[in-house]
């Protein structure tokens, strides 16, 4: 799967919480200063072509809403931040976020029993 820039998750962000949009709907969803209409426009394309983004014709414009599902480009995005920086290893990784975010063991605990509540299902 192909890595999002910046720019391009921002605007996949914003269809993963609209579900569908027209370019002004994204532009009017993100801060300021707001882009311009061609650059919103062309990145859309970029995604489209990137296949995490499709349309359909709607008048004379279209509406673009998002062909890949939001956990499964986080999820491959978590497994390649895991290879890349933590040699694989999801222990290493939660061991650095536990350090850098000073959490306690309660809050550890907390997340442990969440995962096993998943796994029981």
């Amino acid at each position: 799967m192909k890595q999002l820039t910046k720019a391009e998750e921002e605007i996949m962000q914003i269809l993963w919480q609209l579900k569908e949009a027209n370019v002004a709907d994204i532009i009017q969803e993100m801060p300021e200063p707001k882009p311009a209409y061609n650059t919103v426009s062309t990145i859309v394309r970029i995604l489209e072509n990137k296949g995490f983004v499709d349309h359909r014709k709607k008048g004379k414009g279209y509406i673009y809403f998002p062909i890949l599902e939001k956990e499964t480009y986080s999820n491959q995005s978590i497994t390649q931040l895991m290879n890349n920086y933590f040699n694989g290893s999801f222990k290493s990784m939660v061991s650095f976020f536990m350090k850098k975010n000073d959490m306690s063991t309660e809050e550890l605990e907390s997340i442990m029993k969440e995962i096993n509540k998943k796994e029981e299902s």
